[in-house]
């Protein structure tokens, strides 16, 4: 009876917790981990935990690659060489600004390599507004916490009177000064991948809370004892301390683009006497309240985590390139003409991927944000005579197309004003009809493409069927935002006329997009499953869906709605057959497509993204219910090879931040989202204006994945779409669920998303 007494206690005492215990935090779901276990031959992710605050200047991470290598923290590595502030938006692009700052005892060492820690991930905690890592070999305790443009450290060392912190201000031109009385430390890193001027630095400031007990520089390989101030190739510091065992040495440090006074400010500013902490406390504030705009109930756990680090990941790039001067004037160091000018200026994104969801997000949820990005581009085009199109932090050449026009167009569509609209139109001509100081800036071939409607094949301009069709929808967006501006008439013609320029790649046999020579005959031979060559990082089949605006006119080239659909389901069951001739080896997005068991559907690039979605435009809105909710399922995973490809600077989160929400921007610069299926059962967004938006689907299971009725405040929706306009009025979006397909909604072409062919 003793023993019943006391199990009947203890099993209250078990309900009483569980039925206290409050729901976690949205910051408490994030794993930062999520997609760091990716290599050069096959991306999970490509990510690496960034300990920041949202969109801020600055991140830093532990870095357990070399020096240089664009690989700063991969899962499965077991040594940690220091941790570093970083700018870079993927191991692709590489860094710039770089600096690291690294523990050690017993005896000095400062090299990479001697200097590298083992570490497990059993004693390390991930969270977006702090790490925490145990150094094994130093018997130290490393804690990050950051601001925007500053940082706190804390060690905890055992007793010793060898206990010593490396500054590593990197290669290629880097200068450190020790200040003993000021218990300081500033210098400059130059160290960069391209995308600056020739005078670019990235000036620090570090202040300590304990006195040095010795204080030396080095160079290169070589100790300088005598020396507090060092200008080399390759720069750095120690400084030495006596500790006791448990003792906690405290570090502050800021930097800034623009020079070591403003490193000086941004840390008083943005730190000044905050203990580790406030920091902490604070930086864990705002990341709740960035993630909590989304409130997500009745979802698995795995799946409020993946949801959740996929958010973090879309409110991570790209980065505020500005500060505050000491008048609390925005100021920013410019990319382009190495030049101190007033005014927003972000950095560190690629419109190629984040034209297609990552812009539209920040337009639903965050649009003071991209206010500001919209700012910040008419100085990017100010400055350096036109819009990037990957900018880290200036302009870098990569990727393909003129995308710079959806991100302005989609914004100015959505709503957003308040900035030179017409100054940012005027970027948008120019780089439409111009070619940049580099291939990736303005437009690759443009006069081929303005006089023959296309860019050939045979010209010696590399991807030129993606430019073409990247190109067309561009003008699509062009063609809006002038019809907004009451434009010229013969100049709206113009861009509506040169939007339909994908029907010219178009070839009738094949029923797919294939390159075109100058003389008007198709590329021949010609194989579907190529990579490359014509297309850019994808084949035929992946890009032939990329008519984002004109999606009927793709239909009625094909043949129809059910020769359509018939070309997405080949999409799914064809076995994942490639040709990679054009690259010589299989690049790692072939792999994934390979592995995924997907057939030729390749998730882990961007341009075939929103092709899942395409099935309601032709009638069959089921499929696209059922192959959403696949995606969601087999791709993403809250753990280290979580994705299924290149993140890429939120597009591939925001992919699944939309989708899980039950709707997605197939064409940006529209007002439409083209509808799929709700993850959870219930979701809030609280939107910037105050209002609130309910997306609730209470009988959402694992096996009840099909829409059987959708209403808008109350009122039956039959289309296939969202309005913006209306969602921003705040409402309750309700989906009723079934686990069986209903093949009536949404067959009415009336119901149908917008195409131009349809208008």
């Amino acid at each position: 009876m003793k023993q019943l007494k006391w199990y009947f206690a203890l099993s209250m005492c078990l309900f009483a917790s569980i039925a206290t215990a409050q729901p976690l935090q949205p910051v408490e779901y994030v794993n930062p981990l999520m997609g760091t276990q990716s290599l050069f031959s096959l991306s999970n992710g490509n990510t690496y935990p960034a300990i920041s605050r949202p969109w801020g200047m600055n991140f830093w991470t532990p870095q357990t690659g070399k020096m240089g290598d664009g690989w700063a923290y991969v899962y499965t590595a077991d040594k940690i060489r220091g941790f570093k502030q970083t700018h870079q938006p993927s191991p692709w692009m590489n860094d710039y600004g770089q600096f690291a700052i690294m523990p050690v005892t017993g005896s000095l060492v400062f090299d990479q390599n001697k200097r590298a820690s083992w570490f497990s991930h059993k004693a390390e905690t991930v969270s977006p507004d702090y790490y925490s890592v145990y150094l094994a070999d130093y018997d130290v305790t490393t804690e990050i916490t950051a601001t925007e443009r500053a940082a706190q450290f804390r060690f905890t060392f055992p007793k010793s009177d060898s206990s010593f912190l490396v500054i590593d201000a990197f290669d290629k031109g880097s200068y450190v000064k020790i200040l003993p009385n000021e218990k300081r430390i500033i210098g400059y890193t130059t160290k960069n991948s391209g995308g600056v001027p020739a005078n670019f630095k990235n000036y620090f400031v570090l202040e300590f809370d304990q006195p040095f007990t010795l204080a030396y520089t080095w160079h290169d390989s070589v100790l300088v004892k005598n020396q507090l101030e060092m200008k080399a190739d390759h720069a750095g510091a120690v400084v030495g301390f006596k500790t006791l065992k448990g003792q906690k040495i405290n570090l502050k440090v800021a930097s800034s683009f623009i020079s070591e006074e403003q490193a000086l400010l941004n840390l008083q500013r943005e730190v000044g006497k905050e203990s580790f902490d406030q920091t902490r406390q604070a930086s864990r504030k705002i990341w709740n309240e960035t993630l909590g705009k989304v409130k997500v109930e009745g979802g698995t756990d795995e799946q409020l985590r993946t949801f959740y680090s996929c958010l973090y990941r879309t409110v991570c790039f790209p980065q505020k390139h500005y500060e505050y001067d000491a008048n609390n004037k925005i100021v920013h160091y410019s990319p382009y003409n190495g030049e101190v000018l007033p005014g927003y200026m972000y950095a560190g994104t690629g419109f190629w991927d984040t034209f297609r969801a990552l812009y539209p997000l920040l337009n639903l949820l965050y649009p003071s944000i991209n206010k500001e990005m919209q700012e910040g581009l008419i100085n990017d085009f100010k400055e350096g005579g036109f819009l990037p199109e990957w900018s880290s932090p200036g302009f870098r050449n990569v990727m393909v197309g003129n995308n710079s026009a959806s991100v302005v167009s989609d914004a100015y569509m959505k709503g957003l004003r308040g900035y030179d609209i017409n100054k940012l139109y005027e970027a948008l001509l120019h780089g439409a009809n111009n070619e940049g100081p580099l291939d990736a800036v303005g437009r690759k071939g443009v006069s081929y493409y303005n006089e023959l409607g296309y860019v050939p094949y045979d010209v010696k301009i590399n991807e030129n069927a993606a430019r073409t069709l990247e190109y067309a929808y561009d003008d699509f967006t062009i063609w809006q935002l002038a019809k907004a501006l009451n434009r010229p008439k013969e100049e709206i013609a113009l861009y509506e006329k040169r939007m339909l320029n994908y029907r010219n790649l178009f070839d009738p046999e094949t029923k797919l997009m294939r390159g075109k020579n100058k003389d008007g005959k198709f590329q021949a031979p010609f194989n579907p499953l190529k990579w490359g060559d014509a297309f850019t990082e994808g084949n035929s089949w992946h890009y032939s869906w990329s008519v984002f605006h004109d999606i009927q006119g793709l239909i009625n080239l094909m043949g129809g709605a059910n020769t359509f659909v018939n070309m997405l389901d080949s999409v799914f069951v064809m076995p994942p057959l490639f040709d990679d001739s054009y690259y010589g080896f299989p690049i790692h997005e072939i792999r994934e497509m390979q592995i995924m068991n997907m057939g030729q559907y390749a998730h882990g690039n961007q341009p075939i993204q929103h092709m899942p979605y395409l099935y309601n435009y032709a009638g069959q809105p089921w499929k696209t219910q059922y192959w959403v909710r696949e995606v969601m399922n087999r791709m993403y995973k809250p753990t280290p090879d979580g994705y299924c490809g290149d993140e890429d600077n939120g597009q591939t989160s925001a992919w699944y931040v939309f989708s899980a929400m039950g709707f997605y921007p197939v064409c940006p610069g529209t007002d439409q989202y083209v509808l799929g299926t709700p993850l959870f059962k219930k979701m809030t967004l609280q939107l910037e204006n105050g209002k609130q938006l309910t997306i609730q689907a209470p009988a959402n299971s694992a096996s009840n994945k099909y829409v059987r009725e959708i209403k808008w405040n109350g009122i039956i929706n039959p289309n296939t779409y969202l309005k913006h306009g209306d969602l921003m009025k705040g409402g309750s979006l309700q989906f009723s669920m079934q686990a069986t397909p209903d093949k009536k909604r949404g067959t009415d072409k009336k119901t149908f998303p917008y195409s131009y062919s349809s208008n």
